[in-house]
């Protein structure tokens, strides 16, 4: 009766001993082994893919290109093309959105192989908190979409991707071709303009709209720095405020017809401009354009300003013939 105890005890012995020990297939390593055959923690080199295991990578980017940050561009959201380093990382949608001093970008891929991203090197992502990944999230359509910061445009970012199957992080480069935008979604720097600061009055014309609205011209025009400021009125009370190059412009009176003092961006072409007008049922931004002509400005005393820098070249010029003319006769008379 002892020996059947001792040998029913072994066999359970041998057979808990089986269950327990981790099953390996086909020569990988279980996680569990892996974890502790490292102390506890996976060897993090094993979580970035290394060039071998990576598609051929090509350059992005372009020559000579001008970096553009969010200060440089309106706020708003804008399609934008991103190219990419790799075929493997297909980049066939993007919106870049442009919000307090800030870019990010929603970016669609054109396959479901990358669990997260994140804007950097996969050593990097690796030490990054989890927040700081960008999970893909599904669209009305399926395709998976990531929203990444963008620090700037036609610049070379580090961008590392997370493979579902491969459980890696690979590295590649993306680069925002700031040309793809919209030429609204720019801040405009003002025209210079080579007048002597002080009040002028210029044309203007108004185009967009209904056609109902009107503004009055000549307009009033104050130049300081070679930069002009314009005294649009309209031909009606119930402008609230103009958006003037991504800037908001309120009313400089409180009676009559609305009258805003915006800046002059360019002269003799259609500025892009929008007014809010709240005579229609609930107040509604109308997008306009206003064209300066240059040629009409005129200053205070109803004459034809005298534009500075083409001014003291010609007078340059003229004094200098006179001289020339002037040293002639004597020589001839000599």
């Amino acid at each position: 009766m002892k020996k059947r105890i001792v040998y029913y005890a072994a066999l359970l012995m041998t057979i808990t001993g089986v269950l327990g020990t981790p099953v390996i297939c086909h020569g990988e390593e279980s996680t569990e082994t892996v974890m502790e055959s490292e102390g506890g923690e996976a060897d993090a080199s094993d979580l970035i893919a290394g060039e071998d295991e990576r598609a051929a990578q090509q350059s992005v980017g372009e020559e000579g290109a001008e970096p553009v940050y969010a200060e440089d561009l309106k706020e708003g959201t804008y399609s934008i093309e991103v190219d990419s380093s790799s075929s493997m990382f297909r980049i066939v949608n993007a919106e870049l959105t442009v919000k307090d001093g800030q870019m990010t970008a929603v970016l669609t891929l054109g396959g479901k192989g990358y669990l997260k991203l994140f804007m950097g090197t996969g050593e990097e992502a690796v030490a990054a908190d989890e927040s700081a990944y960008a999970q893909f999230v599904e669209d009305s359509e399926g395709a998976y979409t990531y929203e990444v910061p963008v620090e700037a445009l036609n610049t070379e970012l580090k961008c590392t991707s997370f493979s579902k199957r491969k459980e890696k992080w690979y590295d590649h480069q993306i680069f925002f071709k700031a040309e793809t935008l919209p030429a609204e979604a720019f801040v405009m720097e003002p025209e210079t303009i080579d007048l002597k600061d002080g009040d002028y009055t210029v044309n203007v014309e108004l185009s967009g709209g209904t056609g109902r609205a009107t503004v009055t011209s000549p307009a009033k025009l104050r130049v300081e720095d070679q930069k002009a400021t314009a005294v649009i009125e309209w031909s009606s009370s119930n402008y609230d405020y103009m958006m003037v190059n991504g800037e908001k412009y309120l009313p400089v009176n409180t009676d009559g017809n609305s009258v805003f003092e915006i800046p002059v961006l360019v002269f003799d072409e259609a500025m892009p401009v929008a007014a809010d007008t709240t005579a229609m049922s609930a107040p509604h931004e109308i997008e306009y354009t206003l064209t300066f002509d240059k040629a009409s400005i005129q200053g205070e005393s109803g004459h034809m300003p005298l534009i500075v820098g083409i001014g003291v070249v010609i007078i340059v010029l003229a004094g200098a013939a006179v001289a020339l003319r002037k040293k002639k006769g004597t020589s001839d008379e000599a």
